[in-house]
């Protein structure tokens, strides 16, 4: 039996899985699994903050933003404690457990918040007729306050005001929109459990993400030419499982009910663990922990997982209680009235980056410093891409929910947490035809470069949002756009993903300096968090004033997100622009790296 802490020879081909290790099957189920309770729980956020809580889309798209940059921030330390204490398949374990614990505290959402209306600073108890506690409206949905005895409806008008109109259809009464203030009262038992399901993923995910990669490299030996397909395949298993759940997940949340969507998320990830912790000793040797004497503080680190639960919680309590700055408020203003969350990222991200340049250029001879400065500027082009890119999980789902007709070909509709499906099909599909591609332009010498293919990505990122806002002048007397703009927006972004998310770790290591090489891979992560958090400033730009969760007016709905995706959609194209013109000069800072 192989030692705990002695490393298991790497797999023989023989009797393996398509030429591959046989344990590669185990891991690529056991990824897929976890993806499938992720995108699952992803699909439903959104739309659960703002329907069942009654949050208004401010605050939805900060609480959405911050839980995604966690999700990014959390694996750079889950990762050095599993190389100096737990060993990679103890955190795998360990991780699975708490993130499926944190989907199964969602199922208690508790009732649904009740919504008010404060008029000119009088507080009025919001009527909701003809609504359902499910992710997909109805459009039959009405909100009414009772003024004097009287029931009136409330209805947005273009210009940001509300009327009230009498039972007769007569407006009653015109209130300017800064004097329409809308809300939930809702229990603070259910947000506190809201908020440490949030805590107990993205803690959990810490310790699972960065660590199942670690093992699959552990089946192959040092320059196995095997290990890039290997992992190919293992990063299918993110796409196929994100496929099935942002279907059946929302699915079951219309159904049955929220709990119902956010349980099977559980199930999803339950199994994940099940895959690890019952192996038959088919990953005995993979993933041990450290033959060093810190291994031996195990236990501290459970507990010290489930502090960290507890400091994350504090963060999403901060970013809930975050007050909107005025208008015209100095930079200085602005910056003082993020959240800690906010802080600590922008900090880290604005002093690591020229820390690390100045290191390079001390230590490392002109074309090494030169590599880190391409490396650096690839990575700053790399946090614009995804800031616009992961409008999906936000800003998109609720125009789908609010503005878009989910009828599929007049025969059955889909519900807005289901279209983020679409972005996981196109990467199944289109992945191997862009690697065939790469590999046929490769052997005729003219694949792109990698700056070349940043660039190309950002300008598709902004291409789908202005192929959505072309869309939209087609809208109908519902002011809704057919489904299928949705669909090409995410077909371009899908293209523009493959573009850049498969080279960019790839190019980390490349072009980094061997003895920092961890240090820019967790600057790398780190720009990824910096982009979801930002990608929820972006997403608050598109805001809607909603009452009991909906929309009272859809044309300025409508007009407010193609304003915004129309203003990001031609920054990003402008961006990838200026990319594929610095791309020549990035290539001579990175010497021969493709």
């Amino acid at each position: 039996m192989t030692e705990a802490n002695t490393p298991a020879p790497p797999a023989s081909a023989e009797n393996g899985w398509f030429g591959h290790p046989r344990q590669l099957a185990r891991l690529f189920t056991t990824e897929m699994w976890e993806r499938f309770g992720f995108y699952g729980m992803r699909a439903l956020l959104t739309l659960y903050l703002t329907k069942h809580f009654l949050f208004s889309d401010t605050t939805t798209n900060g609480l959405y933003g911050g839980f995604a940059a966690l999700v990014y921030l959390t694996p750079l330390v889950g990762g050095l404690i599993a190389d100096r204490i737990l060993g990679s398949k103890r955190s795998v374990k360990y991780g699975a457990i708490m993130m499926s614990l944190g989907y199964f505290v969602l199922c208690f959402g508790g009732e649904t918040a009740r919504p008010h209306a404060d008029i000119a600073g009088q507080r009025y108890d919001v009527i909701a007729e003809n609504t359902v506690d499910r992710p997909t409206s109805t459009g039959l949905e009405k909100r009414y306050i009772v003024d004097q005895g009287q029931k009136l409806l409330i209805k947005g008008n273009a210009d940001g005001s509300v009327a009230l109109l009498a039972p007769d259809g007569q407006v009653a009464r015109t209130v300017a929109g800064k004097d329409f203030v809308t809300g939930g009262t809702r229990s603070s038992t259910f947000v506190l459990l809201m908020l440490i399901g949030l805590s107990l993923v993205a803690v959990g995910n810490g310790f699972f993400k960065p660590n199942l990669a670690t093992v699959v490299g552990e089946l192959y030996a040092p320059g196995d030419r095997r290990r890039d397909a290997g992992f190919t395949i293992f990063y299918m298993g993110i796409n196929l499982g994100s496929l099935f759940s942002q279907l059946l997940c929302p699915f079951l949340a219309d159904a049955v009910g929220w709990w119902a969507g956010f349980l099977l998320a559980a199930i999803g990830m339950a199994v994940a663990w099940m895959l690890i912790q019952f192996d038959g000793g088919r990953l005995a040797g993979y993933g041990e922990p450290p033959a060093t004497p810190a291994a031996r503080k195990a236990p501290l680190v459970y507990i010290g997982g489930i502090v960290a639960v507890g400091a994350v919680l504090l963060l999403f309590q901060n970013l809930l209680d975050a007050k909107p700055v005025e208008a015209g408020s100095s930079l200085l203003a602005y910056v003082l009235a993020l959240p800690l969350l906010g802080k600590i990222l922008f900090a880290s991200f604005l002093v690591g980056v020229p820390v690390i340049l100045v290191y390079a250029w001390r230590t490392g001879n002109r074309a090494e410093f030169e590599m880190m400065v391409a490396a650096m500027i690839l990575t700053t082009f790399n946090t614009v891409f995804w800031t616009l890119f992961e409008q999906a999980g936000s800003s998109l789902t609720l125009f789908a929910d609010r503005n878009t007709d989910l009828s599929i070909f007049g025969l059955f509709s889909i519900s807005a947490g289901q279209t983020q499906f679409f972005n996981a099909l196109f990467i199944v599909a289109l992945a191997p035809l862009l690697t065939i591609l790469w590999g046929k332009l490769a052997a005729r010498g003219l694949e792109p470069s990698i700056p070349v293919k940043f660039g190309v990505a950002l300008a598709g990122v902004g291409a789908g949002f202005l192929f959505l806002v072309w869309g939209a002048q087609f809208a109908g007397d519902d002011f809704k756009v057919s489904i299928w703009w949705l669909v090409g927006l995410y077909l371009i972004h899908s293209l523009a993903e493959l573009c850049i998310s498969p080279v960019g770790m790839s190019m980390i290591t490349k072009l980094s300096l061997a003895r920092i090489v961890g240090l820019m891979m967790g600057v790398w992560y780190l720009s990824i968090a910096m982009a979801q958090y930002v990608a929820g400033i972006v997403a608050q730009v598109a805001s809607v004033q909603t009452v009991g969760g909906e929309v009272t007016n859809l044309k300025l709905s409508l007009d407010t997100y193609t304003g915004v995706f129309t203003v990001i959609g031609w920054i990003a194209v402008g961006i990838g622009v200026v990319l594929l013109a610095l791309a020549p000069v990035l290539r001579r800072l990175m010497h021969g790296v493709r």
